[in-house]
């Protein structure tokens, strides 16, 4: 059996985060290594998924609720309402925790902060 991944255990109270956004299947929290002056990960509350590319195969529904949440925070998080969405999917990419997540970045974006 595989160990609940850290957002699992961050939905479930047993690791502190401030949640910044909720649905009923997604949630939002602040990355606590920010890359840019808004960082903020959208995770779905399953752990069914561990990339996007499975999300999208398995619950099309669900990544398009993680879109729409990230649209919202964005909107209440920058001036202007643009912000970038990435999905690191797989190890050689930069993901980490293979629990899918999305990272939204805005305002001050570099390029070392995108991995452009």
């Amino acid at each position: 059996m595989t160990e609940p991944s850290i957002f699992t255990r961050i939905l479930d109270g047993e690791i502190p985060a401030e949640i910044v956004g909720e649905t009923d299947r997604v949630f939002a929290i602040r990355d606590i290594a920010p890359q840019a002056p808004v960082h903020l990960l959208v995770i779905p509350k399953t752990a069914e998924y561990r990339d996007v590319a499975e999300l999208a195969a398995g619950d099309p529904a669900l990544l398009a609720e993680m879109v729409a949440l990230a649209t919202r925070l964005a909107g209440s998080h920058t001036d202007d309402g643009d912000f970038r969405l990435v999905f690191n999917t797989g190890e050689n990419a930069g993901q980490t925790v293979f629990h899918v997540h999305a990272h939204v970045l805005a305002g001050g974006l570099t390029e070392k902060s995108v991995g452009a």
